[in-house]
């Protein structure tokens, strides 16, 4: 019986999670042709943190542009050129289109350091300079009607423009505290503030979904927490259903790896990022639900 009951286990566990991982992708809603960008502080943090959304987000099938901007080198031990071309190796195991779609920054202002936040300024600056370049797609926002008239190519001109649609961060915890990572959230923040100000009746062109953190227990649940993470965002979302707003990007996603997913996510870890394979992240590959399941979160920015 005792036997009967060891072997029935996996297999119930594997059912459930083949079974919740495909509810996910029927159910849930996807996001289509965007030019989105993936802000990370350190190489690794896409394949340890993001690798669900990866994957999903970079399916040709969609018609995505997915794209990584890493603040840091990860320069820590002195491995940060080694760390670049794990991440450019990464990515593209990941599914991203080209090794080109990945950029580095290494700037004195963002150490790679357990202790030191970053300066949320100096980092809207830079996303600014980086995605607020002139582009050749529309904005989707839509101007409010108001008293004064104007004409169109007034309203046109005035426009916030980016070159990106979505962008995609840690949220103000940062799964892990860690100083870099919420650093992230409250940088793109400032630039997003920054690019809508005097902006007022215009919709943002960027929409920022932050990746939610959670409780250690849930934390280290791997595939078992996927059945609470569905529950958690469907009640969330038909909490919410009555406040979206028509043509809006969906204000919650979540991506749920199947196995073979969730197998490229180990990969890359194990076999790009080879430099960061201590011990506790074998640990972290194995049991690590960031590694199976994401669930994200959009912003409001104000």
């Amino acid at each position: 019986m005792q036997l009967y009951l060891a072997l029935l286990i996996p297999v119930l566990i594997l059912t459930c999670w083949l079974y919740t991982a495909h509810i996910a992708r029927a159910s849930f809603p996807r996001l289509r042709n965007q030019r989105i960008c993936l802000l990370i502080a350190h190489p690794d943090d896409e394949a340890m943190f993001f690798a669900p959304t990866v994957l999903a987000l970079a399916d040709p099938h969609l018609g995505n542009h997915v794209k990584i901007l890493c603040l840091s080198s990860g320069d820590a031990d002195g491995l940060g050129p080694v760390r670049k071309t794990e991440l450019a190796r990464s990515a593209l195991l990941l599914g991203l289109r080209s090794a080109h779609d990945v950029l580095v920054i290494e700037d004195p202002a963002f150490p790679d350091s357990m202790t030191t936040p970053w300066d949320a300024a100096q980092l809207a600056t830079v996303m600014a300079r980086t995605f607020q370049a002139s582009s050749t797609k529309p904005p989707p926002a839509r101007k409010q009607a108001s008293s004064s008239s104007s004409s169109s190519s007034d309203q046109n001109a005035g426009a916030p423009t980016a070159t990106i649609d979505v962008l995609i961060t840690f949220d103000r915890h940062g799964v892990s505290r860690h100083p870099n990572h919420t650093s992230l959230y409250h940088g793109a923040l400032a630039w997003l503030r920054g690019l809508m100000r005097g902006k007022a009746g215009w919709e943002c062109p960027v929409a920022l979904y932050t990746l939610s953190s959670t409780h250690v227990l849930r934390k280290y649940a791997s595939v078992l927490d996927a059945p609470f993470t569905m529950l958690r965002c469907v009640l969330q979302s038909v909490a919410g259903a009555g406040k979206h707003e028509k043509g809006a990007l969906p204000k919650r996603l979540m991506y749920l790896s199947d196995v073979g997913a969730y197998r490229t996510a180990q990969r890359a870890m194990t076999q790009a990022h080879r430099s960061q394979m201590r011990w506790f992240r074998w640990g972290w590959i194995a049991v690590g639900r960031y590694m199976v399941v994401n669930d994200l979160k959009r912003e409001r920015v104000t």
